[in-house]
């Protein structure tokens, strides 16, 4: 058999070897670059302080730099710069995983985030590691996923640490009908014993019962005084309030007063009963009334007297009831009559009298 020439061999290899290229590639299109493929950096970094401590928020995304999803999100660690305030804030530069210049403050796992809370893909943890007040801290985040690919470090959060206010003194509470009414002193010092300077606004907290826990429900109170319409008559509540120094570039929350307990009650009487009769029988004096309109009305009262005395109850009746029956005259005794209604509230409350009807015993 006769070899091909040797231009025809050299040929044959390239497109052999142009083959098995093929073959082994098995993509359409160019590889994507690794930077491609890192989880998308944290955003939107948020601050506020708490008494000693910063409570720093931010929005994970399940997403990577190229727009693909991001399933394998593994771990989120936060880093912390202290700075003196006026100097230039330091860039935040990625090197092996860390942040250059920063300290490592939290690692968070996503299988097992506490002590952070996680609500969806936001975030907060508390960083109680004694800021100093007068200082400046800076903060960054990164994400990484399951194979150890870590995003690039989030925007800077800068955040001066004010000294927080004194809790509010003298809290009271007025109570009413389905309302309590809170009032307190403004505090006029910080917690390290300066004078208070700028804004303030007020956190009010509430519990149920004697030691139920505290929960915020009117975050951002600017006067000294706020009325809670939330509550229902008869159930003890526990307060208390919180001074915030508002300064455009972080709030900071001061310690919650002592508290307060109360419970709202019923102070209104239902209207009294109109259209009181009265009608002689035998030995006794009928009386018959139209009902109070109100739907809380749990009795009627009659009242009655002789002469010119005042007049005193001598019987109640339930609800549904709007007749009455004395028997307990005396011939020829001129009676006068009169009835209330009482509700159901705790301490009840008496309506005024209906009109009021004279009658002589048979």
């Amino acid at each position: 058999m006769t070899s091909p020439p040797t231009g025809a061999r050299r040929s044959l290899v390239a497109l052999a070897l142009a083959g098995i290229a093929l073959v082994a590639c098995g993509k359409k299109g160019p590889p994507v670059a690794p930077e491609h493929r890192l989880p998308l950096p944290a955003s939107a970094l948020h601050a506020q302080l708490e008494e000693r401590s910063v409570l720093v928020g931010w929005t994970i995304h399940r997403a990577r730099v190229d727009g693909s999803g991001l399933r394998d999100l593994s771990a989120v660690r936060l880093f912390r710069r202290e700075e003196e305030e006026g100097t230039p804030v330091k860039p935040a530069m990625l090197s092996a995983g860390r942040v250059v210049g920063y300290d490592e403050v939290a690692v968070i796992r996503l299988d097992s985030p506490a002590p952070a809370v996680v609500r969806g893909d936001a975030m907060e943890w508390v960083d109680d590691s004694a800021p100093t007040p007068g200082r400046r801290y800076v903060y960054v985040v990164t994400a990484s996923d399951a194979r150890g690919r870590t995003s690039a470090p989030s925007e800077r959060l800068v955040v001066p640490f004010l000294a927080p206010a004194r809790p509010p003194a003298g809290l009271r509470a007025t109570t009413g009908d389905r309302r309590i009414t809170l009032d307190w002193n403004a505090p006029t010092e910080l917690l390290d014993g300066a004078p208070l300077s700028g804004a303030l606004a007020y956190v009010v907290l509430r519990g149920v019962g004697s030691a139920g826990a505290l929960e915020t429900i009117a975050p951002e109170v600017k006067a000294t005084t706020w009325v809670d319409t939330g509550v229902d008559n008869d159930v003890e509540y526990r307060y208390a309030v919180r001074a915030v120094r508002v300064d455009p570039r972080v709030s900071a929350a001061g310690p919650p007063s002592d508290p307060v307990t109360a419970a709202a009650g019923d102070t209104t009487p239902p209207r009294p009963p109109t259209n009181l009769v009265v009608v002689p029988s035998p030995s006794a004096l009928r009386l018959a009334w139209t009902a109070s309109p109100d739907d809380d009305v749990a009795l009627y009262a009659i009242y009655r007297a002789s002469g010119t005395a005042g007049l005193v109850r001598v019987g109640t009746v339930p609800v549904g009831t709007t007749t009455f029956i004395d028997r307990d005259v005396r011939a020829g005794v001129v009676y006068r009559y009169a009835v209330t209604a009482i509700d159901r509230a705790r301490t009840p409350n008496e309506s005024a009298r209906s009109n009021e009807v004279t009658a002589t015993a048979p």
